[in-house]
């Protein structure tokens, strides 16, 4: 019997992610238990948005099988959640906000349009429509400079400049390296939220040429309320376990700023249209494109349009 998608929870109630290494992972009914040594750890997939599997980690066929249905988003990552290596496909099954993404993102006025919009969201109180393009990306460029510099002073951290080379990790301090590490969290919950909408994560409209380029624009909105308090605070208040404490840190800033509840209401304000439903209800059999850009129904034989 098919998976009744209304059953499913809505990404706005999920929890944020969960971080797992050096674990097995298997099915336990409905959900998932994950084994470490002595320890059997019931998790709560259906209440999941992401669930980030680091090194050392053993998943059973049946284990993902029960993500997948509960419309957690699965990402094999490096250690700490450091890389991408891949990710499973979200709970929507259709293409309308792909479509309107895609519509969006190859009309160069509309294309625009949105830019704008994704910079009018830092900026609520200013009225950036007089603005250029470049004065704007200024002004963005001023934003976070300053919520670098008062973040250092608040939580006592020297700052420099953000500076870190994927290539060579270890050259990075550890101010560097703790921004690196929310942000990349912050990449696979957005990553999460951004599929399991049914948008694509790689046509981007600030960002571009990335298969995360959209993810990128997303992230970006929620940087200085998110990443760079757990970052800061993280290293201003002395850690025992950088990464981990990081990731402590970013789950609670991502709580308190409502971070899931906001992202669909970001991206309909952003793009110009009715708040978007989390989970469109399809059919089992889609449409058929049709001429004049109409669509027919599918699962329907046509051959008696050809009889004369």
């Amino acid at each position: 019997m098919a998976k009744d998608l209304r059953s499913l929870p809505k990404l706005r109630d999920s929890l944020s992610f969960l971080y797992i290494e050096h674990a097995v992972i298997e099915q336990d009914a409905l959900s998932i238990i994950v084994i470490r040594k002595d320890e059997r750890i019931p998790v709560p997939i259906a209440a999941m948005t992401v669930l980030l599997l680091g090194p050392g980690v053993s998943v059973t066929h049946a284990a993902i099988k029960a993500i997948c249905d509960n419309g957690c988003t699965a990402i094999w990552c490096g250690e700490n959640a450091t890389r991408f290596y891949a990710t499973g496909m979200g709970e929507t099954r259709s293409a309308s906000n792909l479509l309107l993404q895609a519509k969006l993102c190859m009309d160069p006025d509309a294309h625009l349009t949105v830019v704008r919009r994704m910079y009018m969201r830092r900026f609520p109180d200013m009225d950036c429509a007089q603005l250029s393009l470049k004065q704007i990306r200024g002004l963005e460029g001023i934003r976070v400079r300053e919520a670098y510099r008062r973040l250092a002073r608040q939580y006592g951290v020297a700052w420099k400049v953000r500076n870190y080379k994927q290539d060579d990790w270890d050259k990075a301090d550890p101010i560097n390296k703790a921004i690196s590490t929310a942000n990349t969290v912050l990449y696979s919950l957005c990553q999460a939220a951004i599929v399991s909408l049914g948008y694509s994560a790689g046509l981007g409209f600030v960002h571009t040429g990335k298969l995360l380029s959209f993810v990128y624009d997303i992230a970006d909105l929620y940087k200085v309320d998110t990443t760079l308090p757990a970052a800061f605070s993280t290293i201003g208040g002395g850690y025992a376990d950088l990464d981990k404490d990081v990731r402590t840190a970013c789950r609670k800033t991502i709580k308190n700023e409502r971070i899931l509840r906001r992202i669909p209401e970001d991206i309909a304000w952003i793009f110009d249209c009715d708040n978007i439903s989390e989970q469109d209800m399809m059919e089992t059999v889609g449409d058929i494109w049709g001429e004049g850009g109409d669509t027919i129904a599918g699962g329907v034989n046509y051959a008696g349009e050809a009889e004369t």
